[in-house]
């Protein structure tokens, strides 16, 4: 792309090497469900990360983001995290990702990021910085790294460099994903398939509603061995179903099984079961190009988030409760011709929708009105989906 050639010469004085792209994602259904081995229907969008990098005769890393006008550097051998770093340690922790797995850098880089999304919107763009500039690198020095070891290398510098979880779902998406498919990451095998997306007349909307972030709850303090042995009691195998098993769907059974904990803990536990239902059904919905059963999964999936996991707030619930009102007839609400949910680990502030493509300036129409209502400056964006991460030049 002439725009971050032109970016990465006006900052370092020449021409990039390589460079590489991408996509930002979203998390349809199942992004809590990480801890318990379980799936997340994702889908890469057309809201690009590029990484352009030109080699260096020394070992400093210079890091350049074009939209921020931020500046960045580091050593090769003295890498370290600086919490004021922000977006530049994503990409130290690839290149510790590198050396700590013994791939040999001879040398440093100078480094443009250059993204119209911001990694603070919460679209996957964090990740998609970490896998276009871990292809750029593997690329500019050459390094004989298949996608096995690729993933061991982002795994480590999430892990050990940045001290936080390795999201497979996040980084399936930025790699993997197909133009026309959503991906599902299923976390008992660390395997993803893409699923193609018959709904050609429907659009999606991604809002950041620009609600502030406030901790709800300490989602983590469900992530304990005995709740994922509790559901791994609860699992059965059924050859019939998307990845070979399903929860127990008996009332009784599932009670009886829950019983053991606190009235809290059950309601988040019955939720992450409701999720993998979910993520089972949705893609039935695909297979058979039946958009209503699609709707009525997602819009199922946020009540659970809603009323059982406590993930939400009055201005989420109501801008979603718009977006069940645009066609408001009964036969619509058996059927629905659009849906809609919050994504996001932990509280995202942010929904995406699924409409007809005669219903997205009502619906816009409504981002007016919500912000008129809360005072929050909502940012939209239409998108589709996209290829994985590739190389775009070098």
């Amino acid at each position: 792309m002439k725009v971050v050639d032109d970016a990465h010469k006006a900052e370092y004085g020449i021409k990039p090497d390589v460079v590489a792209a991408a996509p930002g994602r979203f998390h349809l259904i199942g992004e809590h469900s990480w801890f318990f081995k379980d799936k997340t229907l994702s889908m890469a969008v057309n809201l690009p990360v590029y990484v352009a990098l030109s080699k260096r005769t020394d070992s400093s890393f210079r890091f350049y983001f074009k939209q921020l006008d931020e500046r960045k550097r580091a050593n090769l051998n003295s890498l370290k995290f600086k919490k004021e770093d922000r977006w530049a340690n994503a990409i130290k922790a690839v290149i510790y990702g590198f050396t700590s797995g013994g791939f040999d850098l001879d040398g440093g880089a100078d480094i443009t990021v250059y993204s119209d999304i911001l990694p603070s919107a919460g679209f996957g763009i964090t990740t998609a910085i970490k896998v276009a500039a871990a292809l750029g690198i593997r690329r500019l020095f050459g390094l004989r790294c298949d996608d096995n070891a690729f993933l061991q290398v982002i795994e480590r510098g999430n892990r050990l460099f940045l001290q936080q979880q390795n999201y497979n779902s996040d980084i399936f998406s930025a790699m993997f994903s197909k133009k026309d498919c959503l991906i599902v990451t299923d976390h008992t095998k660390n395997s993803y398939e893409n699923v193609p997306v018959p709904f050609k007349d429907k659009k999606v909307l991604l809002v950041d509603l620009s609600v502030p972030r406030v901790s709800l709850w300490n989602e983590e303090s469900l992530f304990e061995p005995e709740n994922a042995l509790l559901l791994g009691d609860m699992r059965e195998t059924k050859s019939s179903v998307f990845g070979g098993w399903q929860y127990i769907s008996d009332v009784t059974d599932v009670n009886e099984e829950l019983s053991v904990v606190s009235e809290d803990t059950r309601r988040k536990l019955l939720c992450i079961m409701r999720e993998h239902g979910d993520v089972l059904e949705a893609v039935k919905a695909l297979e058979k190009n039946d958009f209503s059963r699609f709707a009525r999964t997602v819009n199922h999936s946020y009540e659970s988030l809603r009323d059982y996991y406590d993930l939400s707030c009055p201005e989420i619930n109501w801008i979603l409760k718009r977006v069940a009102e645009i066609e408001p007839n009964l036969e619509s609400m058996r059927e629905p011709v659009s849906c809609g949910r919050i994504t996001g680990k932990g509280f995202g502030r942010c929904v995406y929708t699924v409409l007809r493509e005669q219903d997205v300036d009502k619906f816009k129409e409504k981002l007016v009105e919500y912000e008129h209502i809360f005072g929050f400056h909502p940012s939209c964006y239409e998108v589709h989906s996209a290829d994985g991460a590739h190389i775009v030049e070098g």
